[in-house]
């Protein structure tokens, strides 16, 4: 049975509140046990509804949960998704302060900016490719509006599937060029490499995982739009990080992407 409404709205202003904030909340299932995934959808439209209002604008979407060893940690067989706005969008170089955060985590992507629309269902990854510009490096920063990141998936959903902000790199690299199944990504913090990956991490390849965004969304409604920036999920493990940290992602083909937390 689907959630009342009034408590969707409650749930999504809370989380509002909380990112307004800077503070976190009990996780939404410890409180609500019925909390269904299409309900934790809504809760995460009231949240967007709320920022959209104050004068922010979608810019792109983004994946979670696309590793099978997330999927697991949380239980689910499929990832989830979450909007980007423009308030969240660093460029390379840029710092970001951490006054702004909870309780970060980075994490190092594929960033696809489209140049056409892409409207599921029955999205390829022939039709991925041919509507996308380039791709580009980028570094998610995870950010949790829930207690000590004690999330199940339908908390990560509500809270815009945890999304904080986002570095994107200054390269745009035509995905027809490379092999995004095989691409190698490495991760250095302050200089010492601690994480690496490679695009099949997530479901196989990011182009799939791009093509489940737009099918998915399809079902909903909801288009992938020319212009929008899109993240296709992590290559490798979240890295905790705090004030002082200098991170580089680098792909093969691709190019680096570099931020500053101040």
């Amino acid at each position: 049975m689907a959630m009342d409404s009034q408590l969707i709205t409650q749930l999504g202003d809370e989380l509002y509140e909380a990112l307004m904030a800077r503070k976190t909340l009990a996780p939404l299932t410890s409180r609500h046990a019925e909390i269904s995934i299409e309900d934790a959808y809504r809760i995460q439209q009231q949240m967007i509804a709320r920022r959209l209002a104050k004068g922010a604008r979608v810019v792109g979407k983004k994946i979670g949960v696309t590793s099978r060893a997330v999927m697991n940690m949380l239980g689910v067989g499929q990832p989830d998704f979450g909007y980007v706005l423009d308030d969240m969008i660093y460029s390379e170089g840029q710092s970001v302060p951490m006054d702004t955060l909870i309780q970060p985590r980075a994490e190092g992507e594929i960033a696809f900016v489209l140049k056409k629309d892409l409207i599921g269902p029955g999205v390829t990854n022939a039709a991925v490719l041919a509507a996308t510009e380039g791709v580009i490096t980028c570094f998610e920063i995870v950010d949790s509006r829930i207690h000590d990141w004690k999330i199940k998936i339908q908390d990560t959903v509500a809270d815009n599937a945890s999304c904080g902000v986002m570095v994107l790199g200054d390269r745009l690299v035509d995905p027809r060029k490379i092999d995004l199944n095989t691409c190698g990504m490495v991760i250095e913090k302050n200089g010492e490499v601690i994480a690496t990956g490679a695009g099949a991490a997530t479901m196989g390849s990011p182009v799939t995982a791009i093509a489940w965004l737009a099918n998915t969304l399809g079902r909903l409604g909801i288009p992938l739009k020319a212009g929008e920036v899109v993240l296709s999920g992590s290559l490798a493990a979240l890295i905790p990080v705090t004030t002082g940290d200098n991170l580089r992602a680098t792909v093969g083909g691709i190019g680096s992407c570099s931020v500053r937390f101040v």
